[in-house]
């Protein structure tokens, strides 16, 4: 169906991708694997000519069967020619739904101009189509669904919208660009399930590009592993994960946390590639008899936080007296501790209410019912003065950190204006004498101080927001999905970033993840939330060994494993 020869991608004088070949069959199933920046995104975009402008296909041919025995090479036709080859025989799925879908047409809409496009069919048909593709896609009531804006339906709902929409010209090649990477890990099984089942009922070849093996092997029968623009090894998907022979793509399988082990510390690529291709050492792991005794010191203190039964309500609508008569319980009616040097996991998927009820804990959100106590005092009941000294030592780490700084500030000034604004530092220069030091402690370059949070990396800006929880010496930290968007390599350095930080300053956290097996890995306890309810509570380990609750057994079925 497909074959590429030579491609090479360049941003100037910057070559992006370097000499890429592979081909596809029908009904095969590709995978292309890699960490950011390793050129997976930019071989789809050139395939279907989306290229920005200030990147250029240096060299390469493509050959794609479009009628039978007449094939057309995709890097040398115009772009009027591109669009006729767009949609109706090759699609693509974008890695956020959210900023694929135009915010202001409805998901009907939206969908029935592509099938009038590239079908040449009138309204009625077209609608009738677009049903036909939402309940193809399993989404609950099409009829519903189709008059929807993509604010409306969640992440999940969202992608399958864009999945009907990629496949509204009957294309026969099928590009899925990180299609399941920020989603619940339910979500995303079902996500996997319903692409495999769509290319197999419609004999599609499919290109699956991901960062993470673990759902590679779900999907894909073969797989191209690139790394910095270069494939480093390709074969078929069984061979290659069980028996792989570059270090970079051992690293990557090394650096997911294990569900059967405890390390002290996680590998990352870093560790295999560094050494002239040598593999990383032993990793050393937790026994459990050394976890067992820290956690029996952790649990003979006092706790630092206590939540008693809260409760948070988002209004829903008022009336003429602003008297509430409708709203939406997002925490209901949660219990725990939380003790000194513990982290304490909290997992659930999207809509549960893990990060409502994190930020309650941080005061950002007011509980409607129940109590929380931090060092026996009432947050609710706390002074003006008292309220600004819990500030200082609960601190929250949110999930998005480019949404969550100042663009128009450099990162120095972002974490000198903490320090002045509870008198921390004296003056500027002793500010950024501070933030300098907090640079080092989280291992970002010196020059960070002068640059703009556009100017780093997704892993970089995660390590500015945790310096700048940091900034405030913190005993608690809130950290929400702080991990969920980042590449597994990338999610290991962070991981054992907090890890490192914990045991220097005898930090305790909050660890928010719809992912168990992270969960798992970085908690002492473990709460399980559906609906903002609390399902299951306990020890880490013995809650993903025996669980008690068939949420949590699913949510445990639905991690992604390499097995064959």
């Amino acid at each position: 169906m497909l074959r590429v020869d030579g491609l090479t991608v360049a941003f100037g004088s910057h070559t992006v991708l370097n000499d890429l070949s592979f081909g596809l069959s029908k009904g095969e199933s590709l995978g292309i694997v890699g960490e950011s920046g390793s050129g997976k995104s930019i071989a789809a975009l050139s395939l279907m000519g989306l290229l920005p402008p200030t990147a250029s296909i240096v060299a390469g041919t493509s050959a794609l069967s479009i009628e039978g025995s007449k094939s057309v090479n995709l890097f040398d036709i115009k772009p009027k020619e591109h669009r006729m080859v767009r949609g109706k025989h090759m699609a693509m799925i974008f890695q956020e739904p959210m900023t694929s879908l135009n915010p202001s047409m409805r998901c009907g809409k939206q969908v029935m101009e592509a099938i009038t496009l590239h079908q040449k069919v009138k309204a009625n048909a077209a609608y009738e189509k677009c049903l036909s593709l939402f309940a193809e896609m399993q989404l609950p009531d099409p009829k519903t669904v189709i008059n929807k804006y993509p604010h409306q339906l969640s992440g999940g709902q969202k992608q399958r919208v864009m999945i009907a929409m990629a496949l509204a010209g009957n294309p026969s090649i099928l590009i899925a660009d990180e299609p399941t990477t920020a989603l619940d890990v339910t979500i995303q099984q079902e996500i996997l399930g319903l692409l495999k089942q769509i290319t197999q009922q419609r004999g599609m070849g499919l290109i699956f590009i991901s960062h993470d093996l673990g759902v590679i092997s779900q999907i894909s029968q073969n797989l191209l592993v690139l790394k910095n623009g270069v494939l480093v090894e390709k074969g078929a998907t069984k061979t290659l994960l069980t028996h792989p022979e570059h270090p970079y793509t051992q690293g990557l399988i090394a650096c997911r946390p294990p569900l059967d082990s405890r390390p002290i510390r996680l590998q990352t690529v870093r560790d295999f590639v560094s050494h002239d291709g040598s593999t990383a050492d032993v990793v050393k792991t937790m026994d459990h008899g050394q976890w067992e005794e820290k956690s029996r010191s952790i649990y003979s203190q006092d706790p630092i936080l206590s939540v008693e039964d809260v409760d948070v309500d988002y209004v829903i609508r008022r009336n003429f007296w602003g008297q509430t008569t409708e709203f939406h319980r997002a925490v209901n009616s949660i219990s725990f501790n939380l003790y000194p040097s513990e982290t304490l996991g909290l997992v659930g998927e999207s809509g549960c209410g893990k990060t409502t009820l994190g930020r309650a804990l941080v005061n950002l959100v007011r509980h409607t019912h129940g109590v929380i106590n931090y060092k026996g005092k009432r947050v609710d009941a706390m002074s003006k003065r008292e309220l600004q000294a819990f500030r200082r030592e609960v601190q929250i780490v949110f999930q998005d950190p480019f949404s969550s700084i100042n663009p128009r500030l450099t990162i120095g000034e972002c974490l000198v204006e903490p320090l002045l604004v509870h008198g921390l530092a004296n003056n500027a220069s002793q500010a950024k004498r501070m933030t300098m030091a907090l640079f080092d402690q989280v291992s970002l370059p010196s020059d960070s101080f002068y640059r703009y949070p556009h100017e780093f990396s997704g892993g970089q800006r995660q390590r500015v927001v945790i310096a700048r929880a940091l900034a405030l010496s913190p005993k608690v930290i809130v950290c929400d999905e702080i991990v969920s968007a980042l590449d597994v390599s990338i999610q290991a350095q962070i991981l054992n970033l907090l890890n490192s930080l914990k045991r220097e300053l005898d930090l305790t956290y909050i660890f928010i993840s719809h992912d168990l097996s992270v969960v798992k890995y970085m908690s002492h306890r473990m709460l399980v939330m559906q609906q903002g309810m609390l399902v299951e509570y306990g020890n880490a380990d013995q809650v993903y060994k025996s669980p008690q609750s068939e949420y949590t057994k699913r949510l445990i079925g639905a991690i992604p494993t390499i097995s064959f």
